[in-house]
């Protein structure tokens, strides 16, 4: 059976103070100062991950910088510390290791990471990007949205998930909106989509103009802090929120009963998994990120499948034919940590309904 480690870290200071209370009577900044100078370590072993061909397990281990920190200290500090949580993998005996949320973003996106380790890295972007699409598409018909006459904006086009959530919504959307700060990249990736799909994007470094008109949004950003707010918003919108901290405000949930904002990549594991750590979701579930790991364990694919900058649709396409090989699947929706039942779902396409009909009476 080969193993495998997924590389976490505390999103916030919340994060942290919630686990070492007694931190809550310090200043943010002491707080950081402290914990950054944690070593890494072995937070849980995972156990059962069992699909029809094979089975595995592994650990979670933890670099104990926040996001906030992993953006802001030089890079190559960031670099080593994650490397330090790399060999602590190779220690316990994983074949495979997995970089999750900043870990995946910081420097090259784990190309350096893995120069420096004996066994393979992925960043689990792959199966994120065929989940957060299949969760778009599903959201978009629940909404009543009909996806080859929708006017899509990937906010973060440019970055390693975006580009290739760009490149495939280019195939079905009526329009496509790309957003992103530096006119350069963008200008390059809106090439490549016109040479691969003859489709002609738009192109802005402007989020909330981008939000204004769009009918669907994929927000995958690697901000600190949330970049779509309230108002922004088209009634009737569906938001896929794949980044992490998350790029849609809370008060989106709370304000905007006629929007759904959904988490992208979260799928069910197969098998009866005990994931032993509590990182807010029901059991057997998990960031797709996470599950890419488990699925190259699973398969005896010990290689670096997601890494780097350049992702491509042919990769996504085959960790997804991989996922559903090994008994892996989108685990319905959910929306600022928590799942959405149906009744709530209802309630949303209600809403941007009644919203809709006001405004042409």
């Amino acid at each position: 059976m080969i193993k495998f480690a997924f590389i976490i870290h505390p999103l916030d200071l919340q994060d942290i103070t919630k686990r070492l209370k007694l931190f809550k009577l310090l200043p943010d900044r002491i707080v950081e100062g402290i914990t950054r100078r944690f070593p890494v370590y072995k937070a849980a072993e995972i156990r059962g991950i069992k699909s029809p061909w094979s089975e595995t397990g592994g650990w979670f281990l933890i670099c104990p910088l926040t996001s906030r920190q992993m953006l802001e200290l030089p890079v190559s500090y960031v670099t080593r510390r994650i490397i330090e949580a790399g060999k602590l993998a190779e220690k316990l005996g994983a074949g495979i290791v997995g970089l999750g949320a900043m870990t995946s973003v910081v420097g090259d996106a784990g190309v350096t990471i893995a120069r420096h380790l004996k066994i393979p890295v992925t960043t689990g972007n792959s199966y994120t990007v065929a989940t957060a699409l299949e969760g778009t598409r599903k959201a978009a018909d629940f909404m009543g949205i009909n996806l080859t006459r929708a006017e899509v904006a990937v906010i973060g086009a440019t970055g390693s998930i975006g580009s290739v959530c760009a490149k495939m919504m280019a195939r079905e959307a009526g329009r496509l909106t790309l957003v992103a700060r530096r006119r350069s990249r963008l200008e390059r990736l809106a090439r490549q989509i016109l040479n691969e799909t003859g489709v002609a994007a738009r192109m802005t470094a402007n989020i909330k103009e981008a939000l204004r008109s769009a009918d669907i949004v994929i927000a995958v950003t690697s901000a600190v802090d949330a970049v779509i707010e309230p108002m922004d918003l088209k009634s009737g919108a569906v938001v896929c929120d794949v980044a992490r901290p998350r790029d849609v405000s809370h008060q989106v949930a709370e304000t905007r009963p006629d929007v759904l904002v959904i988490e992208g990549g979260v799928v069910e594991v197969p098998g009866n998994v005990e994931f032993n750590f509590d990182f807010g979701f029901p059991p057997k579930t998990a960031y797709a990120c996470m599950a890419e790991t488990m699925i190259l364990a699973l398969e005896g694919r010990c290689e670096s499948f997601s890494l780097g900058r350049d992702l491509t649709v042919s990769q996504v396409e085959e960790i997804n034919r991989l996922a559903a090989k090994h008994g892996f699947k989108l685990a319905g929706f959910r929306s600022f940590e928590r799942a959405l039942s149906q009744i709530e779902l209802e309630r949303i396409r209600a809403a941007a309904t009644f919203r809709a009909q006001s405004l042409t009476t």
